[in-house]
């Protein structure tokens, strides 16, 4: 079924790109984060969207709120991708696709491709915001939006 706005997520734990166990209960209670799945490193639509989240990480910071890309590549290949775009922020594997089952990410393309979809979640770990679609570029805008309306409550 997934995870809808208005839900509270669940405690994960996944392999960040540094191999490190990511505990979402660092964040989730705590502060503010956008959370976004996206199909594979790499590829143009997830370069560009990666890259317009790390245009945007210092605004994301300066608001208190941690960022996280989320594909099912591996830890190796979320470094290269990391390190080659000079990405700031969190990396997650999800290699057997249990987040995406968790968050209930459809895919996308009539099922080829893993989904892409952007969750914001407030600092009481509760879901403000679940975006879906295809389009990479609208992913930072509704994102940024729904940060400055809770930033304004």
């Amino acid at each position: 079924m997934g995870l809808e706005v208005g839900d509270k997520i669940p405690e994960f734990t996944a392999k960040t790109d540094n191999a490190e166990d990511f505990h979402s209960s660092r964040l989730s209670g705590k502060n503010p984060f956008v959370i976004y799945f996206y199909p594979k490193n790499f590829t143009p639509g997830c370069v560009k969207e990666a890259c317009d989240f790390r245009d945007s990480y210092e605004d994301f910071k300066n608001m208190g709120v941690e960022v996280i890309g989320v594909s099912s590549d591996s830890v190796k290949s979320h470094e290269r991708f990391k390190n080659k775009y000079r990405l700031p922020f969190i990396f997650l594997s999800d290699s057997k696709g249990s987040l995406r089952k968790l968050f209930g990410v459809k895919p996308g393309l009539f099922g080829m491709l893993p989904g892409r979809e952007t969750f914001v979640i407030d600092k009481e770990g509760v879901i403000r915001l679940k975006f879906n679609s295809i389009n990479a570029s609208k992913h930072l805008q509704e994102a940024i939006k729904t940060v400055k309306e809770m930033m304004n409550e």
